[in-house]
């Protein structure tokens, strides 16, 4: 494809990224290896994220890409990983988990405006914080019975080690949230998805992936 062409093609294109979880599940929230949480405060590890990914996101702009949908993180502090670490309650989420990701979520958020201002640009923001805290409160609205415990996985809450190879999975896994420890149900990303595809702004703002693939 030439470089015309292929300018036209990203330009008609959408990409969806889902960036920050493991920024945090894999570092942040190690401190035993990394020392981030001991270098930054939440905050600061977040906008540290956020100017790395907005330099990411116009780098992409640059090279032809106009229709973007960001993808917020998820309550991270009720995944079974978390849940598993015994920092909360069995029957709780651990909090002060979900609390640290409201600076990221709300920078995203800002941050799909500002980036909205670049010329034939159309970025939004998937509020899945929201959506799958409203799956967890009102599971049985969705179909779901099991929150607090992944379909596969090993020991506490099956999250303290996550689904392996050979590992013998739950057998009704349409009526779990998550799959493993960190990841949740196809029937969950199936929800999330129609969310963000037709739903509301409060699901994905400041239009849907429905809206913006009208314009050409």
């Amino acid at each position: 494809m030439g470089g015309g062409n292929l300018s036209d093609f990203l330009g008609k294109s959408m990409a969806v990224l889902v960036f920050g979880s493991n920024d945090y599940i894999n570092n942040y929230l190690m401190p035993a290896i990394y020392s981030s949480s001991f270098n930054y405060s939440p905050p600061q590890f977040a906008n540290l994220l956020l100017n790395n990914y907005a330099r990411q996101l116009v780098a992409l702009y640059g090279l032809g890409l106009r229709k973007f949908l960001l993808a917020g993180i998820g309550p991270l502090g009720c995944i079974p990983n978390q849940r598993a670490s015994g920092q909360s309650p069995p029957d709780r989420c651990v909090d002060y988990v979900n609390q640290m990701l409201g600076t990221f979520n709300e920078g995203l958020h800002s941050l799909v405006d500002q980036l909205n201002r670049q010329p034939g640009a159309m970025y939004a923001f998937g509020n899945t914080y929201a959506a799958v805290g409203d799956i967890l409160n009102n599971p049985a609205t969705y179909g779901f019975n099991v929150v607090d415990r992944g379909c596969c996985g090993i020991g506490r809450n099956q999250g303290q080690i996550t689904c392996l190879p050979f590992a013998i999975p739950c057998t009704n896994r349409n009526v779990f949230v998550f799959w493993d420890a960190f990841h949740p149900t196809q029937s969950v990303n199936n929800i999330l998805a129609r969310r963000a595809f037709s739903g509301p702004p409060r699901d994905c703002y400041p239009i849907n992936v429905q809206q913006m693939t009208l314009f050409s």
